[in-house]
């Protein structure tokens, strides 16, 4: 059957070749293209009447989202060859950037693209024979917190495999900033920073309106530093020797990654993991929760071809992230986070995990909490790495009227609903070279800064009346509102939002002026879990072989998480769910 198939879809190639004529200049030629956020450049090489080679050879896009389009949109074009293919779910830009690279350099080699992409890829065949997979441990979600817990559950002896219903790990880690809360760190130490694990309990407590539940808080903040030395020293982290100050914090004690990017942390979870021998099944959804003797012995999963069926003698953890990309689902808890609001959250982020729970009888807490990042790009609503200049102490951010409107390290949903009170809902970040250059900033995320530019979502400017006219912002007002706080630098207090940090002039040109929307970021919600990350029932009861971490989970951050909590939060929990399901019998 199989030989069959392969048959077929050869006669399909061939006949649609035929039918269309398809003829190229014999050669090897290079096409670009756009990705989502960097450039994208293949070689492609042609025979007279077929695409034989597709490489792709530079690609700016985030690394591991785009390795699955890399690797699957080339295989499909060679397979039908033609350009009528899919998008790889969760990485659409890069996707149609390797086809439009693709199509570029076809039309060097005189190729017919118009009836290329009438050539449409042949959809799998579907079989409804159960597959069935038996392991000790079965981890679904391959982001953060998921792998942390396979790689736990893996040392403390049990057989582990992951499942991920997209075609590439990392979830919202992948995406994320990274940075890392923890109290008593290395860095603080060396520059004489006073910390303690309480004041971190304190800020994560306040920081969520006292709505946390204060156990889970306070298992998060005792072990927060243990998780980040687990991390740099067990998982081979690598951290910049600098710390950000993230808003709705007394202190700084936020460590960065390499690269200021959850890359080097998925990056090097997935390598562990691999060295451990843990298997990850790619683009493998789970349905349902498999239950015997009231205990969850299993989860239910459906790939593009089959059913599976993964058995697990100890039980499962569900690490699936929260819902910010199911526009229904926040729709139901919130009505105020509707389609008019973007989301930074990857497409999978789509609260599968919590369905599956609530399926069984788990129970749920603070849905209604969602919480939005305020520096977020006004037309996708992708969280911007570039306006993390904020947080290093010198950028301004004002309206329309030139007028700082909120403290800069306030909270993420003060700030973010500060913005939507101003004109067009926007804000405006301002800042200098000087900043620039001492944040790093334009070095670590070259590509979304260099695209924003091309956009004209951010400026570079000699003059702030140039960066002005370019937004229609109230020049004379923009110029005092920066008179002013350079004026409070020089005191070292801030009279008008008494902002924390340290204060740093504005006065070095060229200056940046950055065009920002608040965007939905984190849902607080999620399964109800106790210090163990065992799952509770509706009435306070542990359900049996159902463990969760991660934003899957609920009650930790209260109304509001804290910038950086949320890599801390799926350590802790990710490792405590992958020792107890071992462990706890």
């Amino acid at each position: 059957m199989r030989a069959q198939k392969k048959i077929l879809l050869g006669l399909f190639s061939l006949c649609a070749l035929n039918i269309n004529g398809a003829e190229y200049k014999e050669g090897t030629y290079i096409g670009k293209a756009n990705g989502y956020k960097g450039d994208i450049k293949v070689e492609v090489q042609l025979t007279k009447n077929k695409i034989k080679n597709i490489s792709v050879i530079s690609n700016g896009d985030t690394p591991i989202i785009s390795d699955a389009p890399i690797r699957i949109i080339p295989k499909k074009i060679l397979e039908i060859q033609g350009l009528g293919i899919d998008s790889v779910a969760g990485a659409t830009g890069t996707s149609k950037g390797i086809i439009r690279a693709v199509s570029n350099a076809i039309k060097i080699g005189k190729g017919n693209i118009k009836d290329l992409r009438k050539i449409k890829e042949v959809k799998k065949e579907f079989s409804n024979k159960i597959i069935k997979h038996e392991n000790d441990v079965v981890v679904i979600g391959a982001g953060g917190a998921g792998l942390i817990a396979a790689i736990e559950a893996k040392n403390n002896g049990a057989n582990v495999v992951v499942i991920e219903k997209m075609e590439f790990p990392g979830g919202n880690t992948l995406i994320s900033g990274g940075e890392y809360a923890a109290p008593e760190n290395w860095i603080q130490n060396q520059k004489g920073l006073s910390d303690s694990k309480e004041t971190f309990y304190k800020d994560i407590i306040k920081g969520g309106d006292n709505e946390s539940d204060i156990k889970l808080a306070k298992v998060l903040a005792e072990n927060a530093l243990n998780g980040a030395l687990w991390l740099r020293d067990s998982i081979n982290v690598t951290f910049e020797n600098r710390q950000m100050f993230f808003g709705g914090h007394s202190v700084e004690r936020s460590l960065v990654p390499e690269g200021a990017s959850g890359v080097e942390l998925i990056k090097k979870l997935m390598k562990k993991a691999q060295e451990l021998g843990i298997e990850v099944h790619l683009g493998t959804n789970g349905i349902e929760l498999i239950r015997e003797n009231n205990r969850v012995i299993g989860v239910k999963a459906k790939t593009e071809t089959a059913l599976h069926e993964y058995i697990a003698k100890n039980g499962v953890i569900i690490a699936s992230g929260g819902f910010g990309s199911n526009l229904e689902m926040r729709k139901k808890y919130n009505s105020k986070m509707d389609e008019k609001i973007l989301s930074t959250n990857t497409k999978g982020i789509t609260g599968d995990g919590i369905i599956l729970g609530e399926n069984i009888g788990a129970d749920t807490v603070d849905m209604e909490y969602i919480q939005t990042y305020p520096v977020c790009d006004p037309v996708n609503g992708s969280l911007l790495y570039t306006g993390d200049v904020r947080l290093a102490g010198s950028a301004i951010l004002v309206n329309k009227e030139g007028k700082r409107f909120v403290e800069e390290l306030e909270r993420r949903d003060v700030i973010s609903f500060a913005i939507t009170e101003q004109t067009d809902g926007v804000g405006y970040l301002v800042w200098d070279q000087k900043q620039l250059d001492d944040t790093g900033v334009k070095k670590h995320h070259k590509e979304e800064y260099e695209g924003l530019i091309k956009r004209g979502i951010l400026v570079k400017v000699n003059t702030l009346d140039e960066g002005a006219k370019h937004f229609n912002i109230d020049a004379k007002e923009l110029k005092n509102s920066v008179e002013k706080y350079n004026g409070y630098t020089k005191t070292g207090k801030d009279l008008e939002f008494e902002k924390r940090g340290g204060l740093i002039t504005l006065e070095t040109p060229p200056y940046y002026i950055l065009k920002v929307a608040p965007a939905i970021h984190h849902t607080m919600g999620g399964l109800v879990i106790d210090e163990k990350a065992r799952v509770l029932d509706k009435k306070g009861k542990v359900i049996k072989g159902l463990y969760a971490a991660g934003e899957v989970t609920g009650d930790i951050h209260g109304k509001n998480r804290l910038g950086s909590n949320a890599i801390a939060d799926i350590t802790v929990f990710g490792r405590i769910a992958g020792k107890n399901i071992v462990l706890e019998k």
